[in-house]
């Protein structure tokens, strides 16, 4: 466990692939969006590599607008992503309030 709560890294690309599956993004408003969640703004060298990894996996896309890369998530990644919903399901369906 972090020190103020819960640990949430490996729930990172996770919520970048359900961001994504709902709008098309910059790494900046994913930060955001993260925030509002974690309560923390990631940092840069947190997201970018994040977001490396899911290009590179084929669950993502980014396209330059200006100055800024959009990102969209992929068929192969909304496949990933509802894996993952259904796993994140099963191992937390147990948890109540």
């Amino acid at each position: 466990m972090a020190k103020n709560g819960c640990d949430m890294r490996g729930m990172l690309s996770f919520q970048i692939l359900n961001m994504l599956k709902k709008k098309n993004l910059c790494g900046e408003e994913i930060a955001k969006n993260i925030e509002k969640y974690r309560g923390k703004k990631p940092v840069a060298s947190t997201i970018y590599p994040a977001l490396k990894r899911l290009s590179t996996s084929g669950f993502i896309a980014g396209k330059k607008k200006g100055k800024r890369k959009i990102y969209s998530i992929t068929k192969k990644g909304l496949s990933e992503e509802k894996k993952a919903l259904a796993y994140f399901e099963r191992l937390y369906s147990e948890i109540q309030k």
